[in-house]
């Protein structure tokens, strides 16, 4: 198995199964905020995975493409109603493999930190100001990092426990590179099941230099979908950026 820093497509190998499992995000009151900002298309989401947002978009009649790592994942897309029809480049969503140009690119779920090192960001960017239309629109969503959540460098969780299995969860963090890597282990009968996965965290601020960095400038942001404002207790947010 190739490291989870290196191997784009390794998250949606391991979790595509139960990635639409319950717990997961109503891409709902995204949809509805995205859909605005499209100004009539074409679309493009980075990292489209099984089509969550993508779809529904499509559905109210926008031209809406996708980037995705996994086959997997794309395969769970095709099967839904409508993702037959979904263009989909399988490719590294930091490349921006496609030409555009888009009125809308959007990156959603915190998924710009999977892309692991801040060059490998910072390219991703890049790439999203090459695609963009004049006056188009780069919407990203992502938490704001709690430093109180990694106040140690290993954390080991319960995750789950039966009577036939039994999850732990496990983090490792090096908060000067902002990354941590988590592994999920599973026992049960069969044996030991490993899912590991790895992000690199940051913070508002510093997604905004990359941006300048990239040509895009920000424009709007908010505390979640419903546009609540954004303030130093947030954590998250719905970040806007265009074109300079």
């Amino acid at each position: 198995m190739r490291s989870v820093f290196d191997d784009p497509g390794l998250f949606g190998r391991l979790w595509a199964a139960t990635y639409d499992g319950p717990g997961n995000p109503d891409p709902a009151q995204a949809v509805d905020f995205l859909a605005p900002l499209a100004d009539g298309g074409p679309v493009l989401e980075l990292a489209v995975g099984t089509g969550r947002v993508a779809l529904p978009l499509a559905a109210r009649g926008l031209t809406v493409e996708g980037v995705e790592a996994s086959p997997e994942m794309v395969a769970h897309l095709r099967a839904k109603p409508g993702g037959a029809d979904l263009p989909v480049t399988i490719g590294d969503m930091a490349d921006v493999p496609v030409a555009g140009p888009y009125r809308l690119v959007f990156l959603v779920f915190n998924t710009l930190f999977n892309l692991v090192s801040e060059e490998r960001q910072a390219a991703c960017l890049r790439n999203v100001a090459r695609v963009l239309a004049p006056g188009g629109a780069f919407v990203i969503e992502a938490f704001v990092p709690d430093p109180a959540d990694f106040d140690r460098d290993e954390q080991v969780q319960v995750w789950g426990v039966t009577e036939d299995s039994a999850t732990i969860r496990l983090h490792r963090y090096d908060r000067a590179a902002q990354t941590f890597v988590r592994q999920t282990v599973t026992f049960d009968a069969a044996g030991v099941h490993l899912k590991p996965f790895a992000m690199r965290y940051a913070w508002p601020e510093q997604i905004d230099e990359l941006a300048e960095r990239a040509g895009l400038r920000l424009t709007e942001r908010y505390a979640d979908w419903d546009r609540s404002p954004f303030d130093a207790d947030s954590r998250s947010h719905i970040s806007v950026y265009r074109r300079r």
